[in-house]
């Protein structure tokens, strides 16, 4: 099941009470004060791990705490430090405080160990407060208290590249293509509703990660269908594709103007990536001049294709518009090879 969403209480370890405690053993007069420290409470650390890849291990989770240090002893005995909480969480996670919203840590890194919740500092037992004064004491110090935060977990995933389009034109297929991703496909509306991830091998030494979402509807950037809930899956991506079909009812210029818009309305710094087009079923297409008034209509030259000099790169304009088949395989590879070159200028 693939979960990219939980919200729990989280919380370190109580630190363990010093001992009051006197040395009492026969033959040894005025032993004095023998009391042990206690133990400081368990720390609480996030992991990422690239084997983990959803927050599956938290859903139904109210409360995750890190075990409280134990009670110092006698004979200068110091308590166990509390063992802590290692929350392990796949690469891509931010951690939002619940109560503000505020973004507490981005967990994107491999290995990256994060120390978020300190244990409290376990108490001093009566042996630290012996002095000339007061040969006896009979006090000694608690536990500090544990830290407490309300968390929200968001998985955004990581990729090179973010298919962006309506339902049904062709994202899971061209994903199961030129990857080695296997998502469900069909033809039918919202076939994909979990995001999945690709990794495409360009030539013997050259690949990159695609991201295929949910469809994307008109009033998606405001909760319509699925769009919101996974458009935070291409927040991370280098470069947009955008999926326009050639074979949908919608009007080229009516499908390109409400993805950009709905990307605009979700994230104007996603809007600013660089970005190109690909028009899916070129196959099933019985008139290409459509495709010239597309072009024509973004302010580009060319009668059924158009790509930029990638030295002469303007970020106002889509690096290619390109017409591709992931049927017959048509354009396909001069697809991989343009994406992997706009990638290469990051």
């Amino acid at each position: 099941m693939f979960i990219d969403s939980a919200s729990f209480r989280v919380s370190s370890g109580h630190g363990g009470a010093g001992a009051v405690s006197f040395r009492r053993e026969k033959h040894v007069i005025l032993g004095g004060p023998d009391g042990g420290d206690g133990g400081d409470g368990g720390d609480v650390y996030f992991i990422v791990d690239n084997n983990s890849h959803t927050l599956a291990a938290y859903k139904g989770k109210r409360s995750l705490s890190a075990k409280n240090g134990e009670a110092g002893q006698g004979s200068r005995m110091n308590g166990k430090k509390g063992e802590s909480l290692e929350l392990i969480v796949p690469p891509g996670t931010a951690v939002y405080d619940a109560d503000t919203n505020e973004l507490l840590c981005d967990l994107t890194e491999q290995g990256q160990r994060v120390l978020f919740l300190k244990g409290g500092k376990g108490g001093l037992g009566n042996i630290h407060f012996k002095n000339s004064v007061n040969q006896a004491p009979e006090y000694a110090q608690k536990g500090l208290p544990e830290e407490v935060k309300n968390v929200r977990l968001e998985l955004k995933l990581i990729a090179d590249v973010g298919l962006v389009g309506f339902p049904n034109v062709g994202k899971s297929t061209l994903i199961s293509v030129v990857s080695n991703a296997k998502p469900q496909i069909a033809n039918y509306e919202f076939t994909t509703l979990t995001p999945k991830l690709g990794q495409v091998a360009v030539d013997e030494y050259n690949g990159f990660v695609m991201a295929d979402i949910p469809g994307i509807i008109e009033g998606a950037s405001d909760g319509r269908g699925l769009g919101i809930k996974f458009l935070k899956h291409i927040e991370r991506t280098k470069i947009l594709l955008y999926m326009i079909d050639l074979a949908n009812y919608r009007d080229l210029k009516e499908q390109f103007n409400t993805l950009r818009a709905e990307v605009k309305k979700f994230s104007p710094e996603l809007f600013s990536r660089d970005y190109a087009v690909a028009l899916t079923r070129i196959d099933a297409c019985d008139d290409v001049s459509k495709i010239a008034d597309f072009i024509a209509h973004l302010g580009l030259n060319g009668d059924i294709s158009y790509k930029q000099d990638i030295y002469e790169f303007d970020a106002n304009k889509p690096y290619f518009v390109l017409p591709i088949s992931s049927l017959s395989g048509e354009n396909i590879n001069e697809l991989k090879f343009s994406l992997l070159e706009l990638l290469k200028r990051k």
